[in-house]
């Protein structure tokens, strides 16, 4: 039979389940069911355009540039080239993502490329520091000496300022919750520039996002690569639960324990070196009355390599922190730079995403939310266009570690964790 690419999940079988904990004699139901793609890719070719986040990340206690950046000698900069960032890797890499973090280290020496080859070009440093706006501006002098020192930008083009929170604070008035991390992000220093030369396209003013970057790169497990196990219930229900895949030979694999609601692998992981595969799957509950509740179903898997010559182009969306409603500076992005690049009878696949900080269950709101208000733009515009022909998957995956596309050790990971990440395939 002749296998087509879809990412539609096919294996929905669910299972209402009723126990009776001994301790409270309370009834409960867990509803619990496996999500498995028709085929699932092994990897891609992605020609991705990685936005440029305009923001310097500072160490609590320290007003030097971290050494996580990569922090160029001045005999380097005639061989730098943003097209070749590999030649100039940080030293720490998180080990995911790793070409998108090495273009976003990259970034002082970005900044520096493009003024030095666009002369009238000039940027505004902001420095922010909770310890007061005498540290923010040393801060954002320390990122203006780099500039100086190593690019020869010329003194004048670059104006500091010193401020105790950023324009664009994460920490929010009243806020109580995770104050620590909310404070590591606004300890920055904020680069603002009202030149074209350096913006992201049909972008304009102080705070515009700065022009990103385009790199190609194989991207091992793309996430309609994940199969998902849901417990819903499960969290109020069981202390913990665990998987148990069985293969039609009888050999068995055990995930787990997992505390949240729903789990995401690859499909690759539960495969390994086979092409296809019939896997029972038990849920194993642990129940807060120290019973255990098992259900079962079956799913079939099949491993698919895309053609060689298909490459998928990805885009993505920055949010600000708690934010679902900050769409609407990319919407001329959107709807002039993106839809043209979806081919006729092209999917868009649309995923949502948040850092860690806040609840669970808001979160996978949240990111729904700015998953759907992309799509309601991109849908928008292909009706003006007078096109019906493409086909959209959209996603919220809150902040599911696994599915998120950085970690969220560093505040800049957590603000690309912030994202909507869309997917066109031809």
């Amino acid at each position: 039979m002749k296998k087509f690419y879809n990412c539609l999940p096919v294996v929905m079988i669910v299972f209402l389940v009723a126990f009776i904990p001994i301790a409270t004699m309370a009834l409960t139901y867990i509803r619990f069911s496996v999500t498995a793609p028709i085929n699932i890719p092994v990897e891609r070719r992605v020609r991705e355009v990685f936005p440029l986040r305009n923001y310097v990340f500072f160490s609590l206690g320290s007003t030097e540039i971290p050494d996580r950046y990569v922090l160029l000698r001045k005999d380097q900069v005639k061989d730098f080239k943003e097209d070749m960032l590999e030649l100039f890797p940080p030293k720490y890499l998180s080990g995911r993502s790793e070409r998108q973090m090495m273009v976003y280290y990259n970034i002082l020496n970005i900044l520096g490329d493009r003024m030095e080859k666009n002369p009238s070009a000039t940027v505004m440093l902001t420095g922010a520091s909770m310890e007061g706006t005498e540290e923010g501006k040393v801060m954002a002098e320390t990122v203006k000496r780099y500039l100086i020192d190593v690019f020869g930008i010329d003194a004048s083009r670059i104006n500091t300022e010193g401020r105790v929170k950023p324009r664009i604070p994460s920490e929010q008035p009243g806020g109580t919750k995770e104050l620590d991390l909310l404070r590591e992000g606004d300890r920055r220093v904020s680069i603002w520039s009202t030149s074209p030369a350096l913006l992201m396209e049909f972008q304009t003013g102080a705070d515009a996002p700065l022009k990103p970057v385009e790199i190609i790169a194989v991207q091992a497990a793309p996430v309609e690569s994940y199969v998902s196990f849901n417990v819903l219930g499960g969290k109020k229900a069981f202390s913990s639960w665990s998987l148990e895949i069985m293969d039609e030979k009888g050999k068995v694999q055990n995930f787990g324990p997992y505390a949240n609601e729903k789990v995401s692998m690859p499909g690759k992981s539960i495969l390994g070196s086979r092409s296809e595969g019939d896997y029972k799957v038990t849920m194993i509950g642990q129940t807060k009355g120290g019973n255990s509740v098992r259900k079962d179903t079956t799913v079939h898997m099949v491993l698919w390599t895309p053609p060689k010559d298909q490459e998928m182009m990805r885009f993505s969306i920055i949010f600000e922190f708690n934010e679902s409603k900050a769409i609407s500076m990319y919407k001329k992005y959107l709807t002039e730079v993106l839809i043209p690049k979806i081919p006729k009878g092209g999917m868009v696949i649309i995923s949502g995403h948040t850092d860690v900080i806040g609840e669970e269950a808001y979160n996978m709101k949240l990111s729904l939310e700015r998953a759907n208000d992309v799509r309601t733009i991109i849908e928008k515009g292909l009706s003006k266009a007078g096109r019906t022909d493409v086909k959209f998957k959209v996603y919220g995956f809150g902040e599911d570690e696994n599915l998120s596309p950085f970690e969220n050790k560093f505040p800049e990971e957590r603000f690309y964790n912030r994202t909507v990440i869309i997917d066109i395939i031809p």
